[in-house]
């Protein structure tokens, strides 16, 4: 018996909505004007209600640690590698000398080389 009170349900609700399909396709070849001026308010109605919904309660959440710190990593770090704006002053000898100072820093204090076992030779015929 519960079968069939599922086929009942499901025909109704196939029902209600090729009954909901047939009215709008009717109102928009009929009233056109209506139809899309009433989908635009409601449009209108369902962004202005998740933009209060997003603003009053999703926006104030308190941020968590992670991005504190990330937030901090980043300013810590634009802090470090800010460079001072050239004036129009300098000549281009200056400008040279900085960029050849530049060149020659270029190596990152935090990258090391690792001496591995150079005394031990690989042999070639072993392969």
């Amino acid at each position: 018996m519960p079968r069939n009170k599922m086929s009942v349900k499901s025909i109704l609700i196939y029902t209600l909505i090729g009954l909901a399909v047939i009215g709008i396709v009717s109102q928009l070849f009929t009233n056109t004007v209506n139809f899309f001026t009433s989908i635009f308010i409601t449009l209108g109605i369902g962004i202005a209600i998740f933009a209060v919904f997003y603003f009053v309660f999703l926006r104030k959440r308190t941020p968590s640690n992670d991005m504190q710190k990330y937030k901090k990593a980043v300013k810590q770090s634009k802090a470090k590698y800010k460079q001072p704006k050239a004036t129009h002053q300098t000549t281009t000898a200056n400008r040279q000398q900085t960029q050849i100072k530049k060149k020659v820093n270029k190596r990152a204090p935090h990258l090391r080389v690792i001496d591995g076992n150079k005394h031990k030779k690989k042999d070639r015929a072993s392969f």
